[in-house]
């Protein structure tokens, strides 16, 4: 969970993906509501921040929700796929951002490939994967730089990626990630979630506003997607629609799986420890 709950408060758009927060975190769920009630929060010009629920149940959280999407058990990574492209097809991210604090300009080797559903490196007799194409291009000026001011500790050299700050080469990670996720279409989307396409496109344009400097969404989710055997990649999908729009690390933001205990997994989830409500 990368914010508290009272944090939630501070949002404009609830993207709420496996999770049951009006019935299953009814003291949390308050600050979902005050969001929601708060008319300097929400798209556009404001009017409360707005809620869609993703979810193969109809729930009281579905009751509260703006948008009520029933979508199949496990196919939330397509659906995020789908946001992700409407975002990068739309320039809706938020540049600045994307440019500064994220590996989107990073150079990837040239070996690297996507193609038939397998990336390059992988060896069909062993079933497993040489991740080598995976790294980057490496900058030997700037890696002999840097290592030169700072001598390395213990033998570890540091290496620095090559990068393209316009996001314009074909090798960045932004250009890769736009060719990988242009498959997922309205059309593919709704294929694979059942999620209506009129509908999908309703979710898609909240979400495309949600990438300007004064505007924030959270994603929240819970064991609806944490308990899939494709659960970390689920989340992970999310986390990428979030930095694509500069939702990590503000108010109002990030990826927040609901807790319900302060010690679980070891405080895994500081913020919600010191004062749940």
């Amino acid at each position: 969970m990368t914010n508290h709950w009272r944090d939630i408060k501070h949002t404009d758009l609830m993207l709420i993906n496996g999770a049951n927060p009006a019935e299953a975190h009814p003291v949390g769920f308050q600050w979902f509501l005050a969001a929601k009630n708060d008319p300097k929060r929400g798209p556009g010009s404001g009017g409360g921040a707005k809620i869609v629920h993703a979810d193969p149940r109809f729930t009281r959280t579905s009751a509260m929700a703006d948008i009520y999407a029933r979508i199949r058990t496990g196919t939330d990574v397509a659906y995020f796929g789908g946001l992700i492209n409407y975002v990068l097809q739309n320039n809706l991210y938020h540049k600045e951002y994307v440019v500064n604090h994220t590996n989107a300009s990073f150079l990837v080797k040239k070996d690297y490939a996507f193609k038939d559903g397998l990336f390059s490196g992988y060896d069909p007799a062993t079933r497993k994967y040489d991740i080598a194409s995976w790294g980057y291009q490496i900058d030997t000026a700037a890696s002999d730089s840097y290592n030169k001011a700072h001598p390395p500790a213990g033998g570890a050299i540091a290496t620095i990626a090559k990068r393209d700050m316009t996001l314009q080469d074909p090798q960045t990670v932004f250009q890769l990630m736009k060719q990988h996720y242009s498959r997922y279409t309205p059309e593919m989307v709704s294929r694979i979630t059942g999620i209506p396409q009129d509908q999908f496109n309703r979710i898609a344009q909240l979400v495309g506003e949600m990438g300007k400097p004064d505007k924030v969404m959270t994603i929240v989710y819970a064991v609806g997607l944490t308990h899939h055997t494709t659960g970390g990649e689920l989340i992970r999908s999310g986390a990428v629609l979030q930095l694509l729009l500069g939702n990590m690390g503000r108010p109002g933001g990030g990826m927040n799986a609901e807790r319900g205990c302060w010690s679980v997994r070891s405080r895994i989830a500081n913020p919600v420890a010191e004062s749940v409500s």
